[in-house]
């Protein structure tokens, strides 16, 4: 990705196939697949390309994301906008379901409740958030996730239902 900010900005990025991921749900287990793509075997999906997700880190049941402020994310008022954040919050409150599932079982978000406790600027340093499943059960699960700062203040959390299902 390149970004510029002399005069006018502007902001290029590319992203892979989202197919590379889908034709594994059948092959590999969810923790698995994230796996690979917190180690770059596979790359990250199109929406962290968007945001400019800066890392993953999995282990069963919690994924973290890393999210270093930019002036793109800004909304109107000057601070990271709540539509960036509450991306951040799905993706590992979602993603810390997938890293539970076995082979050929997927999900997919039934609902995110996000509180916004302080906002978020460049000036916050990176953000950290960590999706954690608070019950899994066979057809739905529940999880949360939490935005911290780099001096680990809260900024947002979110709870989060998702539907499981066979692919």
């Amino acid at each position: 990705m390149t970004q510029t900010q002399d005069g006018a900005r502007t902001r290029t990025f590319g992203w892979a196939d989202p197919a590379e991921h889908a034709h594994l749900l059948g092959r590999r287990s969810g923790l698995e697949i994230l796996q690979a793509v917190a180690s770059g075997e596979l790359p990250p999906p199109p929406i962290m390309s968007l945001i400019d997700g800066q890392g993953m880190t999995v282990e069963e049941g919690s994924v973290t994301l890393d999210l270093e402020p930019r002036e793109f994310h800004y909304n109107p008022l000057g601070t990271v906008h709540g539509g960036v954040l509450s991306t951040l919050l799905d993706t590992a409150a979602a993603c810390s379901v997938h890293s539970t599932l076995p082979a050929g079982v997927a999900y997919t978000s039934m609902d995110l409740n996000v509180k916004f406790l302080r906002p978020a600027t460049i000036a916050s340093g990176r953000l950290s958030c960590t999706g954690t499943v608070l019950q899994r059960g066979r057809r739905t699960a529940l999880a949360e996730a939490r935005i911290t700062d780099a001096a680990g203040r809260l900024i947002a959390h979110a709870t989060s239902s998702c539907m499981i299902f066979e692919v």
